[in-house]
């Protein structure tokens, strides 16, 4: 059997294995929210309403049918792009009408995400003109959102067509070693990229204005001395255009960090409430979570463009993945494509990992926040986060494990009460 048949079955077999293991925690996380649905837990009888709690098993249901759909669709896309030999149809009809050359080369990977877009437009506005419209989370008018997809596009190509010409032509030009050059290039965009973004590429999508409450702002103040932060302004982002969902982050680099409330917020929770959820996210701080994130992101990004820097010079990558790659000309781009198409396929595994690790930095952001602001404050804060936004109090064991970056209601408010 030769290497390109191998990598075809392999893709094959990987890609039944990957849609059925979806599929089977998808259905595991359907059975056991809807057998929870018609009594709000023991823990939680004096503190949730069981309209509140049912409104959250039915918006985790909804979501999971809708991710049913996505799963499926995902792998038909793949699909079609591959082994029914869609990208090497659109590579042909370019090369017929512009020749090979970068420019080419460029076309087919935005004529790629384009199709990419258009084929998973329907799914988008069913999510949020659909599930979120229903349960009475969305905001966004059809006009805000083809704006949103208007700016959302310009910015994409004004920021990722020259990275892209770089990559490519590092690619073609540096070598054997090119792919440690591209990373050094893509680690430079991304840090360039969080530095502008607070001040150039937010603001194109929401309104910040400064926190006008003077006593919220004195209790936030004084916690970020007690703790030895400092920030430069704090703001309120106008997220109730868009949504009813809430939260609190931070943006920038060291003294210009910014903190950032969601009007949404500021209307759900106390002034002591939000001091804690600010101690939260000072705590994801405090324990470095944000620098170990990003290495993380790096190593991996890292590992990726070296196996793609291998697999990019075998003809087999191409023939076992239904590409028909030039002789004489360059394929960068197709191995490109042919990479972030294949990846996640086989990297799935890695999902319960990454998400274990994001709960347990979540955990030490919580003890963290409980060591600065009463624990109560906290406890009543994140119950009714978990409430305004219907996360359900009973999702599956084992679904939790694989996907979720934060931990469950009940695990957060048990290990407070028992710190």
């Amino acid at each position: 059997m030769n290497a390109s048949l191998t990598l075809t079955l392999t893709l094959v077999a990987a890609l039944l294995a990957h849609v059925a293991l979806k599929f089977w925690l998808n259905a595991r996380q359907v059975r056991h929210v809807a057998s929870h649905r018609a009594a709000v837990p023991v823990a939680y009888a004096q503190t949730v309403s069981l309209e509140d709690h049912q409104k959250a098993a039915d918006y985790t249901l909804a979501k999971a049918r809708l991710s049913q759909m996505d799963i499926a669709l995902d792998a038909a896309v793949l699909l079609g792009w591959t082994l029914l030999g869609g990208l090497d149809a659109l590579n042909q009809v370019l090369l017929d009408w512009m020749g090979p050359g970068m420019t080419q080369q460029i076309a087919l990977v935005l004529a790629f995400a384009l199709v990419g877009g258009v084929i998973g437009l329907p799914l988008s506005l069913l999510q949020t003109f659909g599930v979120e419209q229903r349960f009475g989370f969305n905001k966004i008018t059809p006009a805000l959102w083809l704006g949103d997809m208007a700016k959302g596009l310009l910015l994409g190509l004004a920021l990722g067509v020259p990275l892209l010409w770089v990559v490519l032509w590092l690619m073609q030009t540096g070598g054997n070693a090119w792919w440690l050059w591209a990373w050094a290039v893509l680690v430079g965009w991304q840090l360039f990229l969080m530095a502008i973004a607070p001040n150039v590429i937010m603001p194109l999508f929401n309104k910040f204005t400064p926190l006008d409450d003077e006593s919220l702002k004195s209790r936030v103040q004084a916690l970020m001395q007690r703790a030895g932060f400092t920030a430069k302004g704090f703001f309120v982002m106008d997220g109730s255009r868009r949504s009813a969902h809430s939260n609190a982050f931070f943006t920038g680099f060291g003294a210009s960090k910014r903190v950032v409330f969601f009007d949404t917020l500021l209307k759900q929770l106390s002034p002591a409430e939000m001091e804690a959820v600010l101690a939260h996210e000072l705590g994801h701080f405090k324990h470095k979570h944000i620098v170990k994130m990003m290495a993380t992101s790096f190593a991996m990004t890292l590992g990726g463009l070296a196996l793609l820097g291998w697999l990019a010079q075998q003809v087999w990558f191409y023939t076992g993945l239904g590409v028909i790659p030039s002789l004489t000309g360059s394929n960068n781009a197709l191995a490109l494509v042919l990479f972030i198409l294949v990846t996640p396929v086989f990297t799935l595994f890695l999902a319960p990992i990454s998400s274990w690790r994001s709960r347990q930095q979540e955990f030490e952001a919580d003890a963290y926040a409980v060591s600065q602001t009463p624990g109560a404050d906290l406890s009543s804060a994140l119950l009714k986060l978990y409430q305004d936004n219907a996360s359900t109090l009973t999702p599956d064991p084992l679904y939790v494990k694989f996907y979720y970056s934060h931990p469950p209601a009940s695990e957060r408010l048990s290990r407070m009460v028992s710190t």
